[in-house]
């Protein structure tokens, strides 16, 4: 049966590569640029060396990491390990269940915040930081201005969340800059719809906390004089997902509430769309394109956000949900953003592969989280019901667009890989990150503690382990043996754990560093199964090359197997590579100890391989 579906899928596939948009337009890299490599990380838990993990613990009981924690030490430990970008999570002030009302700043209600830290996607203030973040509350900016040049002084470059979709229910700027007027503040809430409300509304009803479900309930059910299961929103407003709802399902995006941006409640548009010849143009032409217009007010509102943090030191941000905003936005706000900084990195997260070319071309965005397509497929392969076959296919279907497309094996939404619910066991995201990080020039994302095998097995309160919480006060325990009581030298670290650090380490430094990773691909996969004794589907193989660099790159994801063949490169690839007939020596660049000879015999280019369980090569091709 496996083998059946399998092949439908693959003939799905090809059915899909005939049909796709085809825009007119190919992804080619600048050829100066080296790959980069964006460092994720969730900045309360980063230095939180606290171990209770109590469920629904406070901040005194389970601790929380400062701006602070980032120390010169530690970034150099993160650059050291092939980093070249740092995402630094939940930064804008969101929603907590924390009492900082000596800062002049308003308490939240339990009833509208998910778990007792809050969702950093339920912003509260967009022109200050979370102050759980600040060893002085009070100089919270301050702080992470100086987090800013830390970073920049160790040689990396800061991104942080802009969410332009929703904001918390209890938006609050209490630092906006002179003449910046908060969401909402001058919205006509008589009506569902003005093109100028920052929100859409439910006029004459009041809003109603969800009814809660499946035992859940605020804080785990302590007493907190705000968990009445009441929130005063009159009129109510609609939720972050869309819900019309006066009272939003329990699995609603209930703490925020959704971001109008001229789109009329049928869905018909109230701004002038972009005329397709603008998927060809550049970001000036954009800009130009959009200067003169009138405009919706939130489209300003968040331009003048960006703008802010630009000026604030930022280098770039991940946005989230951008599918839910409007395209034409986006070619508005990222053209104002290039404009100020050219080399900002813009980051999205668009799920809908049709939407894909949209938001790359008319939208102005950098880069796309790469998950339906080959994220989806790496994980099917390492559960183990997945073929490689499907990895070329992929790789096919985003020729146009591979460099737009991060391809990342963890981050805050996804499951860890060692947990109980990928795979179980961090040695089978090996193979899957050798291809990950080396199949394509798009950038490459890893996750804090995924470099040391962290299982996310806590309890932490609200949502359920396998996922490195995001609503609560946690510990991350394999992550804190990495930072060792701030040391952040991996002495508590287990052997298994710091030679898969090690692993990375070696792996992103080759990437960030090799030409050939930013220029030709081809795959072999299907050319040796069809031409070679021995190789499977468990296998995948391609090449990379530049004009002085040539890789021969293999990864074997079986657990259990180990295979022995003679591997061939195609006659076309070493008529590329300008290869007579004879013998190359290779270097193995992962590992360093193999040793190997490519034998070209009329025009193919043959190597003796044996691949152990989970190991991959990158072979570099001599003279």
């Amino acid at each position: 049966m496996r083998t059946i579906s399998n092949f439908i899928l693959f003939l799905t596939t090809i059915v899909l590569i005939s049909c796709k948009d085809k825009p007119g337009q190919t992804s080619t890299p600048p050829s100066m640029k080296k790959k980069e490599v964006v460092y994720q990380v969730f900045t309360r838990l980063f230095g939180n060396i606290n171990t209770t993990n109590k469920p629904w613990g406070t901040i005194e009981v389970n601790g929380v990491g400062k701006f602070a924690d980032f120390s010169k030490k530690a970034l150099a430990e993160i650059k050291d390990l092939g980093v070249t970008h740092i995402w630094y999570t939940g930064v804008p002030h969101h929603a907590v269940i924390n009492d900082y009302t000596a800062y002049g700043i308003s308490n939240d209600d339990p009833d509208v915040v998910k778990g007792r830290a809050g969702s950093p996607y339920a912003v509260k203030d967009y022109y200050n930081v979370n102050p759980d973040l600040a060893t002085d509350p009070s100089k919270r900016l301050e702080e992470f201005k100086q987090l800013i040049q830390r970073t920049h002084d160790a040689g990396l470059k800061v991104i942080i969340d802009i969410v332009p979709n929703h904001v918390a229910r209890n938006y609050e700027g209490l630092t906006n800059p002179e003449g910046v007027e908060d969401f909402g503040a001058s919205d006509d809430t008589s009506k569902e719809y003005d093109v100028n409300n920052n929100f859409y509304y439910i006029p004459g009803e009041p809003f109603k906390v969800p009814e809660w479900q499946d035992g859940y309930l605020p804080l785990g059910g302590d007493r907190n004089r705000l968990t009445d299961s009441r929130f005063e929103e009159v009129p109510a407003k609609w939720t972050g997902n869309g819900s019309r709802l006066a009272q939003p399902h329990f699995n609603d995006w209930y703490e925020t509430v959704k971001i109008n941006y001229g789109i009329r409640p049928d869905g018909t548009k109230d701004f002038e769309e972009l005329p397709e010849e603008y998927r060809q143009k550049d970001h000036k032409a954009h800009y130009e394109f959009w200067k003169d217009k009138t405009l919706p007010d939130s489209w300003h509102k968040f331009k003048d956000i960006t703008q802010y943090w630009l000026d604030f030191g930022v280098d770039g941000f991940r946005f989230d949900m951008a599918e839910m905003v409007p395209v034409e936005f986006w070619s508005y706000l990222n053209s104002n953003i290039k404009m100020k900084n050219p080399d900002a990195f813009l980051l999205a997260e668009v799920y809908n592969p049709s939407l894909y070319r949209a938001y790359i071309h008319q939208g102005k965005m950098d880069y796309l989280y790469d998950k339906v397509e080959l994220y989806d497929s790496i994980k099917h392969i390492m559960k183990g019901y997945g073929w490689t076959d499907h990895i070329p296919v992929v790789q096919k279907r985003m020729t146009d667009i591979e460099h737009h497309m991060l391809h990342f094996l963890e981050n805050h939404d996804e499951q860890r890989i060692a947990s109980s619910d990928f795979v179980g066991n961090a040695q089978l995201g090996k193979p899957a990150m050798v291809v990950s990080a080396t199949i394509s020039t798009s950038p490459t994302m890893i996750y804090f503690g995924q470099e040391v095998g962290e299982p996310a097995a806590e309890d932490a309160g609200f949502g359920s382990p396998t996922r490195t919480s995001i609503f609560d006060y946690i510990g991350v325990p394999h992550h804190q043996r990495w930072v060792n009581n701030k040391k952040f030298d991996g002495g508590q670290l287990s052997e298994e754990e710091k030679s898969l650090r090690e692993f990375y380490k070696r792996l992103l430094n080759f990437t960030i560093n090799s030409e050939a990773l930013m220029g030709e691909y081809q795959e072999t996969h299907f050319y040796n199964k069809d031409n070679t004794e021995g190789y499977d589907h468990r296998v995948l193989s391609y090449v990379r090359w530049s004009a002085d660099e040539k890789l021969i790159i293999l990864s074997n994801f079986d657990e259990h197997k180990s295979y022995s063949f003679e591997f061939k490169i195609p006659e076309d690839v070493t008529d590329k590579w300008l290869l007579a007939d004879g013998e190359y020596p290779l270097t193995e660049e992962l590992y360093g100890a193999v040793q190997k000879k490519m034998s070209v015999i009329h025009g193919q280019g043959k190597i003796q391989i044996e691949l152990e369980p989970l190991q991959s090569y990158i072979f570099k091709v001599g003279n």
